[in-house]
This record gives C-alpha cells, structure tokens and sequence, in this order.
C-alpha cells in the first residue's frame, strides 16, 4: 500500500475523469469511446480505494499502486482496441467515395492487383484513377493485409510519382502518421541531392516530432543552420539522452556549433546528409566518383559543380571517359557537357570523310565521338538522318540510350517532316521533339446524341431540369431520323443521364437498349460486395498504359456502368469528357 498525500476524493475523482478524457481526445472523431463504460471500470477496479472523509488526512488516505496500474492499462487496452487509422490526402466525398472503401476487400487481392499494377507504365488517365484509390482518406483494409503494408502502397506511390508538392501536402495532412519516415527522408534527401537546402530544411517548419535518427540529425543541421541553435543543442542533448550515439555526425556537429576548431576530413558516401556534411565543413573537399559511387553522390555533385570540368579530361583516360558517358545517360551530367568533350577528340581527314567505316574500328566512346563530329558538318537532309540514327544505335549498343536523347531532338528539329525519307519516317517520329499540343475545343454536334448539347450536363454548365428539356427535343428529332444509328456511345451518355435522374420518356425508350449484363462477372461481384476501392484499381489494370480515348466502346460501356452505380459521378464526368465529345 502506499499513502497518496493531499489528496482527497473529489481531486481523486477529478483526476480519473481528466486521464479518461485526455485519452479519449486521442481517438478518432468516427469512433468515440464509452466514457461512461470507462467510468464504470474505474468504479469496479478501484476497490481498494479507502476515503473516509474529505477532509485531508493522510493516514485514512490510500491506494493500491497495481490497481491504479491496472487501470491504466484498461483505458490503454480499450483505446487501442477502438482506434482508428485513417491516412490519405483527399476528402472521400470530393470523388463520390466513402470511408469503408476498402473494408470489404481482401488484403492478398489488393497486394496482387497493386505489385501488377506497379510494373505497368501508366497512362496519364490510369494513374488519375489510382492517385484517386490510393490516397482517398478511408479506413484501412482487416484482411490478409496488415496497417503497414497498406499504407506503404501510398508511400511508395507519392515515392514513385515523385511529385514533392504532393508529398509535401501528405505529410502535414498526416502529420501524426506514425509511419511517415520512409516518406519524410525520401522527400528531404530529393532537395539535399539536388543542393537546394532550403527547400529540404522547410518541411520541419511544418512537422515537428520525429521518432527517427537520421531525420533528427537532418533537423539538427537545419537549426544550425538557421542559427538556431539553442533548439539546435537541445534536440541534441534529447537525443544523446535516449542512448544516441554517432560519432560522425558528433564530429559535424561540435564543428559547426564552434565547440571545436577542426574536424575529421574523412569523406562519408553513407548517406546524402553524411556527404553534405563532408562537404560542408571542408573548405579543400575533393571528391573523384568512380562506376560504385551512388547515384544520390553524382546527383549532388552535378547540382553543386563539384563534377570534373570537361576541358580537363583526359582524352586517354577511357576509364573516366566511359564513366561521363553513363553519368550522361543517368542524367547527372548535361548531354550538352558530354557532346562538348566529343568535340575534344582529333580526327584526320580520312576518318571524317569514311565515318561509316572508321567509327567501327574505334573504341566505343571515341566511334561515337567521330559519328558526332561528322554529324553536325552535314548539310544533307538523308546525311543528317543517316549519322544520327547510327549514333543513337551506339548508345543503346552500351545501354547509354538516354545519353542521346535532347541533342538528337535539338537535331531533328532542323528537319521538316516533308522532307523525311520514308525508310527514317519511324526513327523520325520516336524521336522527334513533340510540341505540346494545344488543348482541342469540343464541337457540338446535335444531329448525334453522345456529341450533343447534352455534354454540357457533365459539364456542370446545365442543370438536371434543362437537360431533360434539352433531351426530350432531342430525341423528338431523332426518332424522326429513320436512318439514325443509336452507337454504344450513345448508351453510355443516355445511361449516365438516367442514372442522375434524368428520364427517357415512354414513347422514346424502344429507340434504346441498354446491357445490364455487359459488366464483367469478377466486377459485378465487387460491385455486390460494394469494394469501391477494389474497383478503381481493376479500372486502372483494365485502362493500363492506353489513353481512355483509345479504349472500345464496349470497355468504355461496362466501366462507365460502374462508375454509375457506384455514384462516382466525378470521375464518370471526366471520363466521359474525354471520349464522348467530336473534338477540334
């Protein structure tokens, strides 16, 4: 036993109710806990409680410690088992979705939908459909699929997307999400490689608790940095107080706070930050990468001119020279930098005047040097294509393709397509720069149902009660057309229509016949099941790498069918805006 003192029933009372209040805060608003349930435990548990009076005496005074454990535990046990996780960015009802999407699907059915879809290039149309599925807030699948995994589907979406205004977004969405490390470190790391340390350092203006080292760490230098570093010393000393221990970053750390005068010019490549560092604190840094250097290291190099300069280069070191050639085609050195160092290279007469024949009896690098510097002399149309079409074969000859990618675009420009024999019409094309196309307006078309003035409902441009006047005259005039041929686009508009509301009069409906049976059984089973969630992703696998304009009518009929019965108007209307409407 053990005497509480100054203690009297009703503060005793008081505290009970606070801690059970306190707790309750911390659940989610969707599933509230029993306060009253709770209260009535702490009754039945705390039966060694003995309070004679009020008054405050500290010898009538007693509690039994394993109880007030054992009520501690009760509350954590019930707050546990009620508590819900939800991690998204979108509100569910911004797409028609709702937040059970979900809660009927089978965890082993999600993992193999997502690691098929994962291997797929998607089209822009997909993955509008899968940023939808994926980061909708709703509660988490329970079968066969455990909290983590699922949620690491959406941190290795937002990874793969690489959009940092996305993640960004995420992350203060979430902020309490207790597994957004894998996030948070892939979004600073994308700044620091690219030497914008502003950018990477703002995040932690937004999120403030981290239960990770190396974001820690990555903090502690942007408060330094910041000249904060009172707060700087003070994450510091918690985290050595919770057994830290790492003494490179030490090392770093007393340097740059001007506890030490000098520091350990050891380079370390284990992580960005250690190499940041590195870099940071050493006045005279030299750093020479080689084939094994990480990516992430030639990355920071390039963004911070660390790179060798190209009029230095050894045009006898081949080694070095083959090391610029793929730092090229992974993007860490300009193609501009490389071609430049091409131009370095000495060639005779003759080799310049066989180029078809020289470059095979050189080395790779130094063939694909002679090919280049043989290109940009020729004024010949047939010439132009001829050397640019056996360099860009070189290239991909050593897996180095994308080393040649904007230089050749920059060089078929100068070629007008009329002008393109038709034995490199294809070369042409895959590589030819393609101008963003301007966005086509619709035409409305009101001799055709599906290219009517009918679209403007999904739009958002007509209300229900002028769509269904503007139908009715419609279909009076094309009832009148015995030729009319009434397409599936048709049904898919009509159907949409119908499905907010809108009706087809009596006297018109023989004019229609709409499949009931045209949705796939395994769907039609999700629908029943009503796994919204489930159906977006067999949407995104059914749509895959194509653009929804090129999808048959028949698939474009049972997925907007779907869409209908799901209610998931906002991405029906998109979808049928961009394959319904006659565009010009």
């Amino acid at each position: 036993m053990k005497i509480l003192k100054l203690l009297n029933k009703k503060s005793l009372s008081i505290f009970f109710f606070s801690l059970i209040i306190f707790s309750t805060n911390l659940q989610s608003e969707e599933e509230p806990v029993d306060i009253w349930k709770l209260e009535k435990k702490v009754e039945e548990n705390n039966s060694n409680v003995i309070l004679e009076n009020e008054d405050f005496n500290d010898d009538n005074i007693e509690i039994d410690n394993n109880n007030l454990n054992s009520l501690i535990d009760t509350i954590d046990s019930n707050l546990l088992s009620e508590k819900v996780n939800i991690v998204g960015l979108y509100d569910p009802e911004e797409n028609g979705l709702n937040i059970d999407m979900w809660s009927n699907s089978n965890g082993s059915e999600i993992k193999f939908i997502l690691n098929k879809i994962n291997k797929m290039n998607l089209s822009k149309d997909s993955e509008e459909i899968l940023n939808i599925a994926l980061l909708t807030n709703s509660y988490f699948p329970q079968k066969n699929i455990t909290d983590e995994e699922f949620i690491d589907f959406k941190l290795n979406y937002l990874i793969n997307n690489n959009n940092n205004e996305l993640i960004k977004l995420y992350l203060i969405k979430n902020e309490s999400s207790i597994h957004n490390s894998k996030l948070i470190k892939f979004y600073i790391n994308s700044y620091l490689e690219n030497a914008d340390l502003e950018n990477a350092c703002e995040i932690f203006n937004e999120l403030k608790y981290f239960d990770d080292d190396y974001i820690n760490k990555f903090n502690i230098y942007c408060l330094i940095n910041q000249n904060n570093r009172e707060e700087a010393q003070l994450l510091f000393d918690l985290k050595k107080e919770t057994g830290f221990k790492d003494d490179f970053f030490e090392d770093k750390f007393n340097f740059l706070m001007e506890y030490t005068e000098n520091t350990d010019n050891k380079i370390s490549d284990k992580s960005i930050l250690n190499f940041f560092l590195s870099h940071r604190t050493n006045p005279d840094f030299v750093y020479k990468p080689n084939k094994n250097t990480p990516k992430f290291i030639w990355k920071y190099l390039s963004s911070s001119n660390l790179l060798e300069n190209i009029d230095s280069i050894d045009l006898e070191d081949s080694e070095n020279i083959s090391l610029i050639e793929q730092a090229t085609h992974e993007k860490n050195y300009e193609e501009e930098e490389l071609f430049e160092l091409y131009k370095r290279f000495q060639f005779n007469i003759n080799q310049l005047l066989n180029v078809k024949e020289s470059y095979k009896l050189l080395q790779n690098y130094e063939g694909r040097a002679l090919l280049y510097q043989r290109l940009i002399l020729t004024k010949d149309t047939t010439e132009l294509l001829d050397l640019s079409s056996k360099l860009k074969q070189s290239f991909k000859k050593d897996n180095l393709g994308n080393a040649f990618n904007n230089k050749l675009k920059e060089i078929l420009s100068t070629i007008e397509e009329d002008d393109v024999p038709s034995n490199y019409s294809s070369f042409y094309f895959e590589n030819i720069s393609t101008q963003k196309l301007k966005e086509k307006e619709t035409k409305i078309n009101n001799k055709i149902i599906h290219q009517s003035k009918l679209l403007k409902y999904f739009e958002e441009e007509n209300d229900i009660n002028k769509t269904q006047e503007d139908l009715d005259k419609l279909l009076k005039s094309i009832k009148k057309n015995k030729d009319y041929f009434v397409s599936t686009k048709d049904l898919i508009l009509l159907e949409s229509l119908i499905s907010d509301g809108i009706e087809i009069k009596k006297k018109y409906k023989n004019m229609f016949k709409f499949d009931q049976s045209i949705i796939p059984t395994d769907l039609q089973m999700l629908l029943n099941n009503n796994e919204a969630g489930m159906i977006l992703l067999r949407l995104v696998e059914i749509i895959g790498e194509d653009d929804l304009e090129n999808l048959d009518a028949d698939t474009l009929y049972f997925m907007t069918s779907i869409l209908n019965k799901l209610d998931l108007d906002s991405i029906r209307n998109k979808l049928l805006l961009e394959v319904l409407p006659l565009k010009i």
